[in-house]
């Protein structure tokens, strides 16, 4: 292989990919980018068995290709070049020199042929959407995906959901629920879920543009491409919780409320909380105010606001982390709060429809007198 290229081009690709790159493997070959020269172009892979990034740069080649190059060394060397282009050539005894600027390298690499195929979607169904929306929906629900629930291994990742021309995105733990609808152009009908850290990583390449995201889903993998690269990621295996018969049918309570406002009086009503000591916050929603507090071995505080209240009066405890990530992924100005009972989820909603619920789940009060 020998290849000249645009080095801002591959500084950026190679970072890019390396997120999907094995920290440790039993396969030296994954623990490092897949390069391949050939035509126009230079193509670069990270793998680590379950999730994909590629993506293809211009390049003059000289000579076509493949070779695979450590992850870590590559990466420090791309990050620390200066020119305006960079080469690459290699010989058969698999050595690598990597020239740019006045800076030159000569590391070893390794076979091509130990690189294992990364999977395609050949039969998949695909659908399109805006970079922003997709964006949006994932930022909103993947706070809430389970991280130690190794009995349902599926709830580690995000539910699509596609019928009647609407997506939704579903996350859950034991403790909250977030749910975000967007309507689709698409007549399928879907289920599949994704892995966090494959949204994680697919938040990195999207942005606020409306330019489009093509999705492909097959039986085991989803392959995604954005802004000139390709995602393909494992799906999680196993069935889903039935989500929606964990939302209270019914509402007692109605509140609508400043979000940054009842933001602020949580966290100044938990400041006597800390990861040694722990209590949960109490709400109180009743004459046109939300009253917060808090016990601890550390001291007590407590704040209240201004809030409209419609329906009976309420006295609930949560854990307030879960309580202030709701909130901080409204991305509203207001919201809409929903109560059932000091024994139900909380119920939280933009001011007007149902673009997004997130359902918080009450936690026993101090003394035990009400909660879960």
């Amino acid at each position: 292989m020998n290849i000249i290229c645009n080095t801002a081009a591959l500084q950026d690709a190679v970072s890019t990919v390396s997120h999907a790159v094995s920290g440790k493997s039993t396969l030296p070959a994954l623990e490092g980018i897949l390069l391949r020269a050939s035509g126009y172009s230079l193509y670069l892979a990270g793998y680590d068995m379950e999730l994909g990034i590629t993506t293809s740069i211009e390049a003059q080649v000289k000579e076509s290709g493949d070779i695979v190059l450590s992850v870590k060394l590559f990466g420090d060397i791309m990050r620390g070049l200066s020119g305006d282009t960079v080469s690459l050539s290699t010989d058969d005894k698999m050595n690598v020199k990597i020239k740019s600027g006045l800076a030159e390298y000569e590391i070893m690499g390794i076979s091509a042929a130990e690189y294992p195929e990364i999977p395609t979607v050949p039969d998949g169904v695909g659908f399109v959407m805006p970079r922003a929306t997709l964006r949006s929906m994932i930022r909103q629900t993947i706070f809430a995906v389970s991280q130690t629930d190794s009995s349902r291994p599926v709830h580690k990742g995000t539910l699509f959901e596609i019928q009647n021309k609407m997506l939704n995105l579903v996350s859950l733990d034991g403790a909250r629920l977030a749910i975000r609808s967007e309507p689709i152009q698409s007549e399928e009908h879907l289920q599949f879920v994704i892995p966090r850290k494959t949204l994680s990583e697919l938040l990195k390449l999207l942005d606020d543009e409306d330019t489009p995201t093509s999705i492909v889903v097959g039986k085991r993998h989803v392959l995604i491409e954005v802004g000139g690269y390709v995602m393909i990621s494992r799906l999680l295996d196993g069935e889903f919780l039935a989500y929606r018969k964990a939302i209270p049918p019914q509402v007692n309570t109605t509140i609508r409320v400043n979000t940054r406002e009842l933001m602020q009086s949580v966290s100044r009503a938990a400041i006597v909380i800390n990861d040694r000591v722990k209590s949960p916050l109490i709400c109180r929603f009743a004459e046109g105010r939300i009253r917060v507090s808090c016990s601890t071995p550390l001291g007590s505080a407590s704040d209240e606001m201004k809030a409209a209240i419609d329906g009976k009066e309420e006295m609930m405890s949560f854990n307030h982390q879960f309580l202030m990530e709701a909130l901080k992924n409204t991305e509203t100005d207001e919201v809409r709060i929903e109560l059932n009972g000091s024994l139900s989820p909380m119920k939280i909603l933009p001011p007007e429809g149902d673009s997004f619920l997130f359902l918080v789940l009450p936690v026993r009060m101090p003394g035990g007198n009400k909660g879960q």
